[in-house]
C-alpha cells in the first residue's frame, strides 16, 4: 500500500493540523503498539517502548497521547523526557526494549512536531513496519482489558547513561584539556547534556541555546542558524564552536576565526583521519546533495565514495548494503556505524575532535583539502500533482544548464517528501553561472506548475 502518513523521517506536520493532533497520535500509539508487539523483540507478553521528546511546548500533549495509545494496546511505556533523538536510539537498544519513539520535528520551528520510531536494535524502522502501522491505523481502536493494559514509568538516570555512552566514543588515550569550546544546543534536546560531555572530557565550555522555554527551539540559533555561534566564538576567543539542531542529530562547527564547517567538511575530516590509520573500513556514503568538492577530495585520497538519496535513512541503508561504516549529509547528519546505530551530533563532534587531537592539527588545516563548489538551492512551491520529470520545458531547461556547466557541475531537481515543493539545486565552479541557472530553472518550474 502507498503510505499516507510516514515520510522519510517519521510523521511530521504543523501542531493542531492533521495528522499532528492528539486524537491521531493516540490512535498512532495504539496502532504502533499492536504492530510492534508482533514484529519487534522485547517479549510478547509485555513489550516495552521508550518515549523521548525535544523541548517543544506540544511535546507534553503528544507524549500523553502516545502513552495512552500504547497502554491501550497492552504496551509498557518508559518515559525519559527531553532527550536527543540518537539518545533514544541508544537507550532503546541498551535497555533491550521493543522500540523507541521520539517526539520531535528536528530543525523545524516550535509549532511543528513529529513522531519517529526506532526498532529494538536502535535503527530506523523498516518501511514494511511503518506500512503495517498505517494499515493498523485504518482499523478501530479496541482497548485491551484492564488486566492487560500497559504501565508507564520514568527512567531517572537516562541523561547520565547517555552522557557516559557519548564519552565512550572518544579515544581513551586522548583528552580535551586546554580546549576552549562554545556549544550551542539550539534550545533543544541537548541543552542539559552536550556541555557536560565535553566538559567531562576536559574542555572549558561556554554555552549558548541552553535555556529552552517550549517556543525558542531552533530560533536564530543552533546548526541551522550558526551566526550567533560565530559571533560568540570570536568574542570569547574560543578555539572552536559546536552547534546542534533541536533534536541533536545534526552538527555544524565553527573555528576560531569564525569560519563555518558543514557536514561535508566534517565528514571529510573524520574519513581522512581514519584513512591515515587504516580504520576507515570501506568508503564513504554521501547523498545527491553532497558537494562535488568533497567527492573530489576523497578521490585524491583514493577513498571510495557513493551517493544515496537525500535523507539519513537512505545513507544508513547504503552503508549497510556496502558494509561501510561512515556516511553523512552536508546538512550535518553524520553516521558513524562503528560508534552508533544512527546519526548523532554529539558523537560526530567527538569524532572530529578526536581526529584533530590525534593528528595534532586545526580544523582549518584538516578540512583544507575540501574546496567546496558554489551550490545554490531554491525551493519552488508547486501544485501537489505536478510531475516535473514529464514537463518538456523543465527538461529543456535542465539540458541547457548541464550543457553550460560542461561537466564541471551538477543540476538536481527533487520533490520534497513533506510538502508541495520542488528543490532546485545547481552546483559548479562559477558562482555567477550557478546562480543564473538555478534561478532560470526555478522560474521555469514555477511557470510550468502554475
Amino acid at each position: 500500500m502507498t503510505r499516507k502518513y510516514f515520510g522519510t523521517d517519521g510523521i511530521r506536520g504543523k501542531v493542531g493540523d492533521a495528522p499532528i493532533t492528539p486524537d491521531f497520535v493516540l490512535r498512532l500509539g495504539y496502532a504502533a503498539g499492536k504492530v510492534l508487539t508482533r514484529t519487534c523483540k522485547g517479549g510478547a507478553d509485555r513489550p516495552a517502548v521508550l518515549i523521548g521528546k525535544d523541548t517543544r511546548i506540544s511535546g507534553y500533549m503528544l507524549e500523553s497521547a502516545l502513552e495512552a495509545g500504547l497502554s491501550a494496546a497492552g504496551v509498557d511505556v518508559l518515559l525519559v523526557g527531553p532527550m536527543p533523538t540518537p539518545a533514544v536510539a541508544y537507550l532503546t537498544r541498551a535497555l533491550r526494549l521493543s522500540a523507541g519513539i521520539v517526539i520531535s520535528a528536528s530543525h523545524n520551528p516550535y509549532d511543528d512536531n513529529g513522531i519517529k520510531f526506532f526498532s529494538g536494535d536502535g535503527a530506523k524502522l523498516p518501511d514494511k513496519v511503518e506500512t503495517a502501522i498505517e494499515a493498523e491505523l485504518a482499523r478501530p481502536l479496541q482497548c485491551r482489558k484492564s488486566a492487560q493494559l500497559g504501565k508507564a514509568r520514568r527512567i531517572d538516570d537516562a541523561v547520565g547513561r547517555y552522557i557516559e555512552f557519548c564519552k565512550s566514543t572518544f579515544p581513551a588515550h586522548l583528552e580535551l584539556r586546554g580546549l576552549n569550546l562554545v556549544v550551542d544546543s539550539a534550545h533543544g534536546a541537548t541543552y542539559h547534556i552536550a556541555a557536560h560531555v565535553f566538559h567531562e572530557l576536559g574542555a572549558d565550555v561556554a554555552e549558548l541555546g541552553n535555556k529552552p522555554d517550549g517556543y525558542n527551539i531552533n530560533a536564530a540559533c543552533g546548526a541551522t542558524h550558526p551566526q550567533a555561534l560565530q559571533e560568540a566564538v570570536k568574542k570569547q576567543r574560543a578555539d572552536l564552536g559546536i552547534a546542534f539542531d533541536g533534536d541533536g542529530d545534526r552538527l555544524v562547527m565553527v573555528d576560531g576565526s569564525g569560519a563555518i564547517y558543514d557536514g561535508d567538511q566534517l565528514l571529510y575530516v573524520i574519513a581522512s583521519h581514519r584513512r591515515k590509520r587504516d580504520q576507515l573500513k570501506g568508503g564513504v556514503v554521501g547523498t545527491l546533495m553532497t558537494n562535488l568538492g568533497m567527492e573530489h577530495a576523497l578521490a585524491r585520497l583514493k577513498i571510495p565514495f557513493a551517493r544515496a538519496r537525500v535523507g539519513d535513512r537512505y545513507v544508513l541503508e547504503m552503508l549497510q548494503a556496502k558494509g561501510w561504516k561512515l556516511g553523512g549529509e552536508n546538512s550535518g547528519h553524520i553516521v558513524c556505524l562503528d560508534q552508533h546505530t544512527t546519526g548523532d551530533g554529539i558523537v560526530s563532534a567527538l569524532q572530529v575532535l578526536g581526529a584533530l587531537r590525534g593528528d595534532k592539527t586545526s580544523l582549518a588545516k584538516a578540512a583544507a583539502a575540501v574546496k567546496l563548489y558554489p551550490q545554490i538551492l531554491i525551493n519552488v512551491r508547486t501544485r501537489r500533482s505536478f510531475d516535473f520529470g514529464a514537463d518538456r520545458n523543465v527538461k529543456q531547461a535542465l539540458a541547457r544548464a548541464e550543457a553550460a556547466l560542461d561537466g564541471n557541475g551538477r543540476v538536481l531537481l527533487r520533490a520534497s517528501g513533506t510538502e508541495p515543493v520542488i528543490r532546485v539545486m545547481v552546483e559548479g565552479k562559477s558562482r555567477s553561472v550557478v546562480e543564473h541557472w538555478a534561478k532560470t530553472i526555478a522560474d521555469v518550474v514555477c511557470r510550468a506548475s502554475a
